[in-house]
């Protein structure tokens, strides 16, 4: 993968290709197509136009942690994300590998150090252009390929236009988000199946809900728990969005009356315990199927503004989720972010226009090395546009693939979650594909059980990940950058 665009290469690329917005995965995408021997313009509006939460007009620059989290890429999905990302040549990786800071088994970067090293690269590169502008509206008819990454803080002139083009709302208020489960972590012992009054909807059964039923005691207590609980703040660009009026969140809606919760997301009608049906719970929450390998499950209308130490340990008094193991946990922010499964297409494309890919948090996907690394993909994919080639998505058991899945076509649609369903991401094995089998056995024969069987399957998990992230490489994106 070399920063060298042959002679034949340079011949066939007259026009660049156009990249909007200096973060994460902007950089990254700018980065991939110039190595790939092609001209592109980065675009970004820094400093003409600031932002609220931007504090430099450095590239890169990092807004909130200074941590790239867990660098473990045996048993972390995060950190296997960091290891693929080294296969493909990631600047953003290159550039917190050599800025790297103390933090345990987390990759940590000195920010500023991280962010003068992103620029530095950019700036140097023969290939890249640095435009310090304004795109204040969809972009000129003239650029037939361009990526859009600007994040959840994109202007309100761009946003607008991608929202009128998309039909969609650009969701620039207040994202309430409910906590999501891994399947496997749910007592069925205690929990079961069952949807309210076994109804059977669209692609339903009438046992599509996991639902964990609650006495009164055990609901007061959860109800003074949650009151109790330290709440996040809002960031100062955040005081004046209001909420979304369809998802308060959960402690909200127990401040206006104790019983608020039985009469809205934990009402225990429609539904019988058939373990026993005699005694009727006083409340009930509802879990629904999350994504489509039914691997992960969300809690229903419990979004929440709790702290996330105080959040885990309030979810874990739910019977039935007392082991419970978080793929995501509850929040609520403003954020920018497209319906990308009805709106792009597998190669981040959208489908209204496809001169315009999308890549970063704007897709629906979180954190900073899930943003990079959907800049990275659509890079790719932007640089094997120009060639008149087709790039192949990476496989879905590779943890870019499982990303970009999620974001294109991993999601469930169902009536009653309504067209918002779709909510952003952070990488995790509840994205991923279950293994065709899964380890059952340590080396001395005897049976796995407990923490050692998950520890046995993500590391299984992780080394099918990057097994097939090599095949990919050596079979379609060597092909595509030779061809």
């Amino acid at each position: 993968m070399t920063d060298t665009p042959s002679k034949s290469n340079t011949l066939l690329h007259a026009e660049p290709i156009h990249v909007i917005g200096g973060g994460l995965a902007g950089s990254e995408a700018a980065w991939q197509i110039a190595s790939a021997g092609i001209d592109v313009v980065l675009h970004e509006m820094r400093p003409h136009r600031t932002t609220d939460a931007h504090k430099t007009d450095s590239l890169a620059e990092l807004v909130c942690s200074n941590s790239f989290r867990s660098d473990d890429a045996a048993n972390n999905a995060v950190g296997l994300l960091h290891a693929e990302l080294r296969k493909l040549n990631s600047l953003i990786m290159k550039s917190a590998d050599a800025h790297q800071v103390p933090a345990g088994g987390a990759l940590a970067v000195d920010r500023d150090g991280f962010s003068h090293a992103v620029s530095a690269a950019l700036t140097a590169h023969p290939r890249i252009k640095i435009q310090r502008e304004e795109i204040a509206g969809l972009p000129p008819a003239g650029w037939h390929n361009v990526i859009v990454a600007t994040g959840p803080l994109t202007s309100p002139a761009l946003a607008d236009a991608i929202r009128a083009l998309s039909g969609e709302d650009s969701l620039a208020f207040f994202d309430a988000i409910a906590p999501i489960v891994h399947k496997d972590s749910i007592d069925m012992e205690t929990a079961w199946f069952q949807s309210r009054y076994d109804k059977v909807g669209p692609g339903g059964t009438g046992a599509d809900y996991i639902n964990c039923p609650m006495n009164r005691e055990q609901y007061d207590a959860f109800v003074d728990a949650l009151l109790a609980g330290e709440k996040t703040d809002f960031k100062d660009w955040e005081t004046d969005t209001p909420y979304f009026d369809g998802c308060l969140p959960i402690e909200v809606m127990a401040e206006r009356g104790r019983e608020t919760l039985r009469h809205g997301p934990m009402k225990p009608v429609g539904l019988t315990n058939p373990r026993d049906p005699d005694v009727k719970p006083y409340a009930i929450v509802q879990l629904r199927q999350d994504n489509k390998l039914g691997t992960l499950y969300n809690i229903v209308g419990f979004q929440t503004k709790l702290k996330y130490g105080p959040q885990t340990d309030v979810l874990r008094m739910i019977p039935g989720l007392q082991d419970a193991e978080f793929a995501r946990l509850g929040g609520l922010h403003r954020n920018t972010f497209l319906n990308s499964p009805k709106l792009l297409n597998e190669t981040l494309q959208l489908r209204a226009d496809t001169r315009l890919r999308f890549a970063g948090q704007m897709t629906g996907c979180e954190g900073y090395v899930e943003s990079a690394g959907i800049g990275l993909l659509a890079g790719l994919f932007a640089a094997s546009d120009a060639r008149n080639t087709a790039l192949t998505p990476p496989p879905a058991t590779t943890a870019l693939g499982a990303l970009l899945n999620h974001i294109t076509g991993g999601h469930i649609e169902t009536l009653d979650a309504g067209p918002r369903s779709f909510q952003p991401m952070n990488i995790n094995f509840g994205l991923f594909p279950p293994l065709s089998v899964a380890p059952n056995k340590k080396p001395d024969g005897s049976r796995l059980r407990g923490k050692d069987k998950t520890v046995a399957k993500k590391q299984a998990m992780s080394a099918r990940a990057l097994s097939d992230l090599d095949r990919w490489i050596a079979d379609h994106l060597q092909t595509a950058r030779a061809a």
